[in-house]
């Protein structure tokens, strides 16, 4: 790994857990934005108000190039710009998951706009920079630019071919939108993809939220939604009146346009997901190894020793699937089979890393008891904010049902990534790949399936991942505890042939011993 993005690495988790971070993240979430639709005259303005604290962090982000890298040339990063990026996004999501809404639509938004050079040549450039500009004025003369995305209605929810809103043709690549968005994030967005129904069909159109002339674009905010979680990001229902946008690739196939950016955000759903287990967990331990029950250190109990340990594998897997997803964006222009797993796992990875974070914070507050469940800690945050990830960009059935859709083109691509698997998990991958396969012919045959084959899909890809990384006594007790085993509905459950204490040494290292040693 080059020098440069090992020190990257280092300085982004040092922050994320340093007081002046924690803090940054408690204020953001404590005080929620707020809509100022309309200002003293009774003029509309539509601008929703962030604390600063919210500011500053989207300001670090947007400095460490968690908007853009991907689509940058960093010599060091060639070749892994994903993968390094996923890193980065990782670690920050483990600080503060509301602000990464704007960061994670604005870094994709560049495979929407690049279906349209003409707008890219404009817009791209502004993206590409690493100066957060909150200022509302015309984008092209700002320093950077964030970009949202609008894409769900009232009446369609994830049924994006059931768009409603409007588009006609005023001229060259340029119409006029009219209708309503129903779950929009990162509102003060300087744009926004959208979809909006021409006479050849669904379209996909950039939106800037402020015209040239420093006019608004025809953009309402009509309410803030009050969330359950990610509480320092606002979502709004929005309404286009007669709004201009930019039409991203040809008319009538703006569902395909749009899908490229969302394979991306659902990446960083994973990530996210990822990255709230692996801080919950380090919250969990860090209480554990210091807590002392009836004299006794609480950390040498097996029965908790063995709850950690057991938490520490769906960290690894979680975190060991997300980065491989990541590693076949990297090579997917360069193999098929990079590819194949890139079209299958985005929405496999999806589902079970977004599906496991909440039970999983939920238990790692446990482990540390009543204090756990107040605002003090950073894990009351995590436990409201981890549902997000498995909602937003498609939920579970959705995902499930998009793993279908691959299955209906064809045995090809599903054979390529399963016998990949089967590789990288080694010895063990024979049975494995049997197991797959039978649960492909179920899926074939009966669309209720198609969530257990999801979930078996990414077990053994994360197990085929941990063993590929050579951590094979890790993939070993997730695999045979998660894939073999019998039906399990909590943590806990390793028996005595896994060593609970040293997988538990080997994930989540003991710092304060080492530093003794």
């Amino acid at each position: 790994m080059p020098k440069s993005l090992r020190e990257g690495f280092d300085a982004i988790g040092r922050f994320t857990t340093s007081v002046e971070g924690q803090d940054l993240a408690r204020m953001a979430n404590r005080s929620a934005p707020e809509l100022r639709a309309l200002d003293a005259r009774g003029e509309r303005t539509d601008q929703v108000e962030y604390h600063p604290a919210y500011h500053a962090l989207m300001r670090r982000s947007v400095a460490a190039g968690l908007h853009c890298s991907v689509w940058e040339n960093v010599p060091d990063e060639a070749g892994i710009s994903h993968q390094a990026r996923a890193v980065r996004f990782f670690l920050t999501a483990g600080l503060e998951r509301g602000h990464l809404a704007a960061i994670s639509t604005t870094a994709a938004s560049v495979a929407a706009i690049a279906a349209s050079p003409r707008v890219a040549k404009d817009w791209a450039p502004r993206v590409l920079t690493r100066r957060y500009d909150s200022a509302t004025k015309p984008a092209m003369r700002k320093q950077g630019v964030t970009i949202g995305m609008a894409m769900t209605e009232r009446q369609g929810g994830s049924d994006v071919e059931g768009c409603a809103s409007t588009a006609s043709r005023v001229g060259e690549g340029i119409y006029r939108l009219t209708g309503e968005k129903w779950f929009v994030g990162a509102p003060m967005s300087d744009a926004f993809v959208t979809l909006g129904r021409t006479e050849e069909g669904v379209s996909c159109f950039l939106v800037p939220r402020v015209l040239e002339d420093g006019a608004a674009n025809g953009i309402e905010l009509r309410r803030l939604k009050d969330m359950s979680g990610t509480r320092s990001n606002a979502c709004v229902e929005m309404g286009l009146s007669q709004s201009y946008g930019f039409l991203l690739g040809t008319a009538g196939t703006g569902v395909r346009t749009i899908l490229d950016m969302v394979t991306l955000t659902r990446l960083d759903c994973a990530l996210v997901s990822a990255g709230l287990m692996r801080a919950a967990l380090g919250e969990a331990v860090f209480h554990v190894r210091r807590r002392t029950v009836s004299g006794n250190p609480l950390a040498e109990r097996p029965i908790m020793t063995r709850v950690l340990a057991d938490l520490s594998l769906d960290t690894a897997a979680a975190t060991a699937l997300s980065l491989r997803l990541a590693r076949s964006f990297d090579r997917a222009r360069e193999s098929r089979e990079e590819a194949a797993y890139a079209r299958l796992m985005t929405p496999v990875t999806k589902y079970w890393v977004c599906k496991s974070a909440p039970g999983f914070v939920s238990e790692a507050m446990e482990c540390i008891g009543g204090s756990g469940y107040v605002e003090d800690r950073p894990i009351a945050r995590h436990y409201r904010d981890a549902p997000a990830s498995g909602l937003w960009e498609g939920t579970g059935n959705a995902m499930a049902l998009d793993v279908l859709r691959v299955l209906g083109r064809g045995r090809e691509l599903l054979d390529s990534v399963v016998a990949g698997i089967g590789h990288d998990l080694g010895p063990a991958g024979a049975r494995t790949v049997d197991v797959l396969r039978a649960a492909i012919a179920l899926a074939q045959e009966d669309e209720g399936a198609a969530r257990m084959l999801t979930e078996q899909l990414a077990l053994a890809a994360a197990a085929a991942e941990l063993n590929r990384l050579g951590a094979a006594h890790i993939a070993d007790a997730f695999a045979e505890t998660r894939l073999a085993g019998s039906w399990r509905s909590t943590y806990g459950m390793l028996d005595s042939r896994f060593d609970a204490a040293r997988i538990l040494e080997v994930l989540c290292p003991d710092a304060d011993a080492d530093a003794g040693r």
